[in-house]
């Protein structure tokens, strides 16, 4: 789970920062990163449910939601926020240097 935290808060803490105002356009984040946990989400729990794959237990904190482990839907909106993030700075960057 620190790896998650080390990789989200850094993206996080420099999405307020003013002028690339990225949190105007929050309704298509939310909207993307919950489109997001619903489908990979559903996968996940069908293919732990059908034993296609598990997590291990030394590897994980053992708190679960719908039979995942939380750091698995944690990785669902992480990952993607940092994505997204990524993408969007970098647009600031390139209109900022023209």
């Amino acid at each position: 789970m620190m790896i998650l935290v080390l990789a989200g808060i850094f993206p996080l803490l420099l999405s307020f920062y003013p002028p690339l105002k990225f949190w105007r356009n929050i309704r298509p984040l939310i909207f993307s990163l919950t489109m997001l946990v619903l489908i990979f989400g559903t996968w996940d729990v069908f293919a732990a449910w059908r034993r296609h794959w598990y997590f291990n237990p030394q590897g994980v904190s053992g708190i679960k939601v719908i039979n995942l482990p939380v750091e698995e839907w944690l990785f669902f909106i992480i990952v993607p926020f940092c994505c997204i993030f990524t993408w969007e700075a970098l647009k600031f960057i390139k209109g900022r240097l023209k």
